[in-house]
């Protein structure tokens, strides 16, 4: 038997979408599922000089599908933060390879960066497509676009007018996965608000996507505030990113265009449970509260009215650490009220498939998964550390 075929037997498992609670059999050919059978067959395959592996859960490798991998989480306090920004593209691309090792240590198996103006992103990308490397998979946004002066200079260029639009998002197109959009600013924690006014207007961002999609790349838009939500719901964006203060009004425009979404309510609930850490005022932190509230009654009307869902936690941001936050944002999603299936397809099969890649375990598809010492729907704190990981269909951690 080639050295890349094996098996594996659960006691249940996870596919994407659905929940298997049963004994199950996969084999394993060379990176990809060959076999999906009913019952526990390991006795028989052992025979046949297959290694055979045994656990109690399995499920899809998880999917970050909104980081930066080149900033560090972990650090809460500004003068450390402020330092880390200023450090050279090399320490930086160090940096950024720790946190896709650490993603990976977490179940993470593929993640979308979101931006860095230095394309660390890109670079890390090829490391990671190297078998064997401890890296992460990372689909690339590279650097994205803005206005000048504006929010997201650590991770976008400028541009000007309509022409320095099409030929920005043409160039970009040749390298990024995705072309990012910065149409606002972030939230005014003090004022509870965004409060400054989009980077672009509707033609503009209709421009944007219409380029983009012209060298074959979907868009995604760094977006929260009711002006610049509705802007890029109606341009039919990709995916809108962050998008607080999100309301009804925006969400059927976005199921009717197709547009997804990325809550990444990490970064705000960071900054709510733990305000000392920026100094906050009570006031302030009634701001976040509610905030966070409105953000997860949307998110359930999202789910419910079919928009797609992908679960991302901008690690990077402060206090939000690679791979550690997907358990945080899983606990978010399902204190709003969401199914824990429909949150797991959100972190699982639901980014793959707007990826355009295989999003499911099922036969055929590459053998990306994650073994657990008990099963999620039993044991929530499962999810926290896989007892194996495989990428490629080659055990990576």
């Amino acid at each position: 038997m080639p050295s890349t075929s094996f098996a594996l037997v659960v006691d249940g498992w996870f596919d994407g979408e659905r929940h298997h609670p049963a004994t199950t059999t996969f084999s394993i050919t060379d990176g990809r599922i060959a076999a999906i059978d009913a019952g526990g067959h390991g006795t028989a395959l052992a025979a046949r000089g297959l290694t055979v592996h045994r656990g109690a859960f399995l499920m899809p490798g998880l999917v970050d599908a909104h980081v930066h991998l080149f900033l560090d989480g972990g650090p809460t306090d500004g003068p450390t933060r402020s330092a880390h920004m200023k450090k050279s593209v090399a320490e930086l691309t160090e940096a950024a390879r720790a946190s896709a090792r650490q993603s990976l240590a977490h179940g993470v198996t593929l993640v979308r960066d979101a931006g860095d103006k230095h394309g660390i992103n890109h670079r890390i990308r090829e490391e990671a497509a190297a078998p064997g490397n401890g890296l992460c998979r990372v689909r690339s946004g590279g650097s994205g676009i803005k206005r000048a002066k504006r929010y997201g200079a650590f991770m976008a260029g400028d541009v000007g007018d309509d022409q320095s639009i099409r030929s920005s998002v043409s160039e970009l197109a040749a390298d990024n996965d995705e072309i990012k959009i910065i149409l606002t600013g972030i939230i005014d924690f003090d004022a509870g608000a965004v409060t400054d006014e989009p980077q672009f207007t509707l033609a503009e961002t209709r421009l944007i996507t219409a380029t983009a999609q012209k060298h074959g790349r979907p868009t995604f838009a760094h977006c929260s505030g009711s002006k610049g939500l509705r802007i890029a719901a109606a341009a039919g964006v990709g995916s809108i990113e962050h998008g607080f203060f999100m309301d009804r009004e925006t969400l059927a425009i976005m199921r009717d265009n197709q547009v997804a979404w990325t809550p990444t309510f990490c970064p705000v609930h960071f900054q709510w449970a733990q305000p000392d850490a920026v100094g906050w005022s009570a006031n302030t932190i009634g701001h976040l509260r509610r905030i966070l509230d409105s953000h997860a009654e949307h998110l359930r009307l999202a789910h419910e009215i079919g928009i797609r869902l992908l679960l991302g936690t901008d690690a990077g941001s402060m206090g939000v650490e690679h791979g550690k936050a997907m358990f945080a944002e899983i606990e978010r999603y399902l204190e709003a009220g969401l199914p824990l299936a429909a949150t797991l397809q959100a972190a699982t099969a639901t980014a793959r498939a707007h990826f355009g890649l295989a999003d499911r375990l099922a036969v055929g598809a590459p053998f990306e998964a994650n073994l657990l010492a008990a099963s999620p729907f039993d044991d929530l704190n499962a999810l926290r550390q896989p007892v194996k990981t495989w990428l490629a269909g080659e055990i990576a951690s």
